[in-house]
């Protein structure tokens, strides 16, 4: 016996995601462009390395927009959630790319300071084509803010760390070419770059581990399975609470599964709905973390010495 609740997971909202996605991609994608010229009139390695970094952003909001896309995509009956999931494939993608990059950025970075380089940088047109990229992510920032993406899924916020990453990295680029300007300390760049991978890299690991923990089937932050079992047993008629398990689809989307043992005499005086609308309303209502998905086996006392294996 399951929830009989009807839910539609925010169709409308995933849409609009969609359209953020590809109007931040078409931003980045520009910002790529841009950059890349001034590297090449400038002759700026920093400005050089921070397109490479705007195209590694520019490939992960690709990944979110295809995951988006799927998610749009309706359930069928081989794949029953649809593609959900694709939303926290397309968020650890994202996520072990951008750590790879904040690695790279410090190994780099650690390597110029030991040996610094030679060559004079442009710094006017590294401060024209840098000022672009900054306005360019600002815009970007400012429309997946907008659509709530600090608080939506995870494939959302991973887009927006992608977005303010490519941001912060144009900032350092920039305050790099002034203090070369002013003062010509060439290894102002590479103390930049490692600043940019002291932001990126405890951010992208927090978003690592939430990823993999939808993956690997985590309970849900902020439910606790303990007090969760200890309300259902106070519930009226209920026995036993057994083989309970919480996971989630994908974010924001938790779901619940659990064997009850109610008196047997429910299933022969009507209360068997009863109890089972008690217990959706205990979920949906009583926790921190709203479980509205829950499905659950009503059983009589005698049937649990039946099963194969029964779970705490």
């Amino acid at each position: 016996m399951s929830g009989g609740h009807d839910h539609a997971h925010g169709h409308h909202g995933a849409e609009g995601n969609r359209r953020r996605l590809a109007v931040v991609l078409a931003l980045t994608a520009s910002v790529l462009v841009v950059q890349v010229v001034g590297a090449l009139l400038s002759g700026s390695l920093a400005l050089l390395a921070d397109a490479a970094h705007a195209g590694t952003d520019a490939a992960g909001l690709f990944i979110a927009l295809v995951a988006a896309t799927l998610a749009l995509r309706p359930p069928t009956a081989q794949r029953t959630w649809g593609y959900r999931r694709a939303e926290v494939l397309g968020a650890t993608l994202q996520a072990a790319v951008l750590l790879a990059v904040g690695v790279l950025v410090t190994v780099e970075a650690v390597g110029r300071l030991l040996e610094p380089a030679t060559a004079e940088v442009a710094a006017t047109p590294v401060l024209v084509f840098g000022g672009i990229g900054v306005a360019a992510n600002a815009l970007g920032i400012w429309v997946l803010i907008r659509g709530g993406a600090r608080d939506g899924n995870v494939n959302m916020r991973a887009a927006l760390l992608e977005v303010m990453n490519d941001a912060l990295g144009s900032v350092m680029v920039l305050v790099a070419a002034v203090v070369i300007a002013v003062t010509g300390w060439q290894q102002a760049d590479a103390v930049a770059s490692l600043l940019i991978a002291a932001l990126i890299v405890p951010r992208t690991l927090k978003l690592l581990r939430e990823t993999v923990a939808v993956l690997l089937e985590s309970t849900p932050p902020g439910l606790d399975l303990d007090d969760v079992r200890r309300h259902l047993l106070a519930l009226p008629h209920v026995l036993e609470v057994h083989d309970l398990h919480a996971s989630q689809i994908t974010s924001g989307l938790p779901v619940l599964t659990a064997h009850v043992v109610v008196e047997d005499r429910c299933f022969f005086d009507g209360h068997a709905p009863q109890v089972l609308d008690q217990l959706q309303a205990c979920l949906a209502e009583h926790f921190p973390v709203s479980v509205e998905h829950s499905t659950f086996q009503l059983e009589m006392v005698a049937h649990t010495g039946h099963e194969l294996a029964a779970h705490s």
